[in-house]
Protein backbone atom coordinates (compact mmCIF):
# COMPACT_ATOMS: atom_id res chain seq x y z
CA UNK A 1 0.00 0.00 0.00
CA UNK A 2 1.31 3.22 -0.76
CA UNK A 3 2.52 6.06 1.89
CA UNK A 4 0.48 9.02 1.88
CA UNK A 5 3.08 10.87 3.67
CA UNK A 6 5.89 10.14 0.62
CA UNK A 7 6.70 12.91 -1.13
CA UNK A 8 10.41 14.33 -2.60
CA UNK A 9 12.60 12.20 -0.10
CA UNK A 10 9.89 11.89 2.11
CA UNK A 11 9.22 15.42 2.91
CA UNK A 12 6.24 17.13 2.24
CA UNK A 13 6.39 20.58 0.59
CA UNK A 14 5.08 22.51 3.40
CA UNK A 15 8.67 21.86 5.30
CA UNK A 16 10.35 23.41 2.58
CA UNK A 17 8.34 26.37 2.60
CA UNK A 18 9.40 26.66 6.32
CA UNK A 19 12.61 26.16 5.48
CA UNK A 20 13.06 28.87 2.66
CA UNK A 21 10.94 31.44 5.09
CA UNK A 22 13.60 31.87 8.17
CA UNK A 23 16.39 34.29 7.55
CA UNK A 24 20.20 33.30 6.95
CA UNK A 25 22.27 32.92 9.62
CA UNK A 26 23.83 36.17 8.56
CA UNK A 27 21.08 37.86 8.41
CA UNK A 28 20.17 36.87 12.09
CA UNK A 29 23.85 37.76 13.24
CA UNK A 30 23.17 41.50 11.23
CA UNK A 31 19.89 41.59 13.42
CA UNK A 32 21.55 40.70 16.74
CA UNK A 33 24.39 43.07 16.15
CA UNK A 34 21.99 45.70 15.35
CA UNK A 35 20.05 44.90 18.69
CA UNK A 36 22.99 44.81 20.50
CA UNK A 37 24.64 48.29 19.21
CA UNK A 38 21.09 49.62 20.44
CA UNK A 39 21.47 48.46 23.59
CA UNK A 40 25.02 49.58 24.05
CA UNK A 41 23.80 53.25 22.73
CA UNK A 42 20.86 53.18 25.25
CA UNK A 43 23.57 52.70 27.82
CA UNK A 44 25.67 55.74 26.89
CA UNK A 45 23.29 57.65 27.31
CA UNK A 46 22.43 59.90 30.80
CA UNK A 47 20.03 57.64 33.35
CA UNK A 48 17.16 59.99 32.84
CA UNK A 49 16.96 59.82 29.13
CA UNK A 50 16.55 56.13 30.06
CA UNK A 51 14.05 56.09 32.29
CA UNK A 52 12.03 58.26 29.75
CA UNK A 53 12.16 55.44 26.82
CA UNK A 54 8.97 52.88 26.37
CA UNK A 55 10.49 49.60 26.52
CA UNK A 56 9.39 46.66 28.98
CA UNK A 57 10.80 47.47 32.52
CA UNK A 58 12.98 43.89 32.69
CA UNK A 59 15.18 45.49 29.53
CA UNK A 60 15.58 48.98 31.29
CA UNK A 61 16.44 47.62 34.34
CA UNK A 62 19.46 45.39 32.64
CA UNK A 63 20.18 49.16 30.74
CA UNK A 64 20.40 50.97 33.82
CA UNK A 65 22.39 48.33 35.98
CA UNK A 66 24.93 48.06 33.31
CA UNK A 67 25.90 51.92 33.58
CA UNK A 68 26.29 51.27 37.47
CA UNK A 69 29.05 48.50 36.52
CA UNK A 70 32.80 49.65 36.70
CA UNK A 71 34.25 46.53 36.11
CA UNK A 72 35.65 45.77 32.90
CA UNK A 73 34.42 42.22 32.66
CA UNK A 74 31.47 42.40 35.22
CA UNK A 75 30.35 45.60 32.51
CA UNK A 76 31.07 42.96 29.45
CA UNK A 77 28.96 40.55 30.93
CA UNK A 78 25.87 42.89 31.40
CA UNK A 79 26.67 44.16 28.02
CA UNK A 80 25.97 40.75 26.60
CA UNK A 81 23.10 40.38 29.06
CA UNK A 82 21.28 43.71 27.83
CA UNK A 83 22.02 42.43 24.17
CA UNK A 84 19.99 39.13 25.27
CA UNK A 85 17.15 41.67 26.66
CA UNK A 86 16.97 43.17 23.39
CA UNK A 87 16.01 40.41 21.29
CA UNK A 88 13.06 39.74 23.37
CA UNK A 89 11.50 42.92 22.01
CA UNK A 90 9.07 43.15 19.39
CA UNK A 91 9.19 45.28 15.62
CA UNK A 92 7.46 48.52 17.04
CA UNK A 93 9.27 48.26 20.42
CA UNK A 94 12.58 47.92 18.93
CA UNK A 95 11.17 50.96 16.58
CA UNK A 96 10.13 53.24 19.18
CA UNK A 97 13.67 53.14 21.06
CA UNK A 98 15.38 53.74 17.63
CA UNK A 99 13.30 57.06 17.58
CA UNK A 100 13.64 57.84 20.50
CA UNK A 101 17.62 57.69 19.63
CA UNK A 102 17.80 59.38 16.76
CA UNK A 103 15.35 62.23 18.47
CA UNK A 104 18.20 62.78 20.94
CA UNK A 105 20.77 62.87 18.15
CA UNK A 106 18.86 65.48 16.19
CA UNK A 107 18.31 63.34 13.11
CA UNK A 108 15.59 64.19 10.98
CA UNK A 109 13.75 61.24 8.35
CA UNK A 110 16.20 62.25 5.63
CA UNK A 111 18.72 61.80 7.71
CA UNK A 112 17.91 58.21 9.40
CA UNK A 113 17.14 57.10 5.44
CA UNK A 114 20.46 58.31 4.83
CA UNK A 115 22.14 56.17 7.26
CA UNK A 116 19.81 53.48 6.26
CA UNK A 117 21.22 53.95 2.64
CA UNK A 118 24.59 53.76 4.26
CA UNK A 119 24.10 50.87 6.27
CA UNK A 120 22.53 49.13 3.03
CA UNK A 121 25.52 49.60 1.25
CA UNK A 122 27.95 47.70 4.00
CA UNK A 123 25.90 45.55 3.32
CA UNK A 124 26.68 45.08 -0.02
CA UNK A 125 30.27 45.92 0.39
CA UNK A 126 30.29 42.65 2.37
CA UNK A 127 28.54 40.36 0.08
CA UNK A 128 29.54 41.61 -3.13
CA UNK A 129 33.07 42.48 -4.53
CA UNK A 130 31.49 44.16 -7.69
CA UNK A 131 30.41 46.93 -5.19
CA UNK A 132 34.10 47.42 -3.73
CA UNK A 133 35.56 47.84 -7.01
CA UNK A 134 32.37 50.16 -8.07
CA UNK A 135 33.40 52.61 -5.13
CA UNK A 136 37.25 52.41 -5.70
CA UNK A 137 36.79 53.30 -9.36
CA UNK A 138 34.18 56.47 -8.56
CA UNK A 139 36.53 57.25 -5.35
CA UNK A 140 40.18 57.01 -6.88
CA UNK A 141 41.47 58.65 -3.51
CA UNK A 142 40.68 55.52 -1.09
CA UNK A 143 43.36 53.27 -0.17
CA UNK A 144 41.80 50.10 -1.68
CA UNK A 145 44.15 47.70 0.18
CA UNK A 146 43.02 49.12 3.55
CA UNK A 147 39.28 48.91 2.62
CA UNK A 148 39.79 44.76 1.33
CA UNK A 149 41.61 44.34 4.59
CA UNK A 150 38.48 46.33 6.59
CA UNK A 151 35.99 43.58 4.32
CA UNK A 152 37.49 40.75 5.19
CA UNK A 153 37.72 41.74 9.21
CA UNK A 154 33.99 42.63 9.10
CA UNK A 155 33.29 39.26 7.42
CA UNK A 156 35.37 37.45 10.03
CA UNK A 157 33.94 39.84 12.92
CA UNK A 158 30.90 38.44 12.02
CA UNK A 159 31.44 35.04 11.68
CA UNK A 160 33.04 35.03 14.91
CA UNK A 161 30.88 36.62 16.61
CA UNK A 162 33.39 39.25 17.66
CA UNK A 163 32.68 43.42 18.32
CA UNK A 164 32.19 44.73 14.72
CA UNK A 165 35.26 47.71 15.06
CA UNK A 166 36.02 46.88 11.65
CA UNK A 167 32.31 46.55 10.55
CA UNK A 168 32.18 50.38 12.08
CA UNK A 169 34.51 51.53 10.39
CA UNK A 170 33.53 50.40 6.95
CA UNK A 171 30.62 52.49 7.85
CA UNK A 172 32.49 55.82 8.65
CA UNK A 173 34.65 55.59 5.68
CA UNK A 174 31.12 55.29 3.68
CA UNK A 175 29.95 58.32 5.57
CA UNK A 176 33.26 60.17 4.83
CA UNK A 177 32.87 59.73 1.09
CA UNK A 178 28.73 61.02 1.44
CA UNK A 179 29.85 64.05 3.27
CA UNK A 180 32.27 64.70 0.63
CA UNK A 181 29.34 64.29 -2.24
CA UNK A 182 26.90 66.45 -0.73
CA UNK A 183 29.80 69.18 0.20
CA UNK A 184 30.95 69.00 -3.15
CA UNK A 185 26.85 69.77 -4.67
CA UNK A 186 26.81 72.40 -2.37
CA UNK A 187 29.54 74.35 -4.06
CA UNK A 188 28.45 73.50 -7.63
CA UNK A 189 24.91 74.75 -6.51
CA UNK A 190 26.92 77.70 -4.58
CA UNK A 191 28.91 78.25 -8.20
CA UNK A 192 25.76 77.92 -10.20
CA UNK A 193 24.58 80.82 -8.27
CA UNK A 194 27.16 83.14 -8.49
CA UNK A 195 27.37 82.48 -12.54
CA UNK A 196 23.68 83.56 -12.38
CA UNK A 197 24.48 86.83 -10.94
CA UNK A 198 27.42 87.73 -13.04
CA UNK A 199 24.91 87.43 -15.97
CA UNK A 200 22.49 89.68 -14.87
Amino acid sequence: MPNPNRGACGFQSSEFEQEYERPSKSEMKRQVNALQELGAALIAEPRDRVKRVPMPEDVRDAILECQLITNHEGRRRQLQYVGKKMRTLDEAEVAAIQQAIDSWKGLSKADTNAMHALERRREKLLTDDKVLTTLLAENPELDAQHLRTLIRNARKEQAESKPPKAYREIFQILKQIEAKKTKAKAADAAAELDDEEDDE
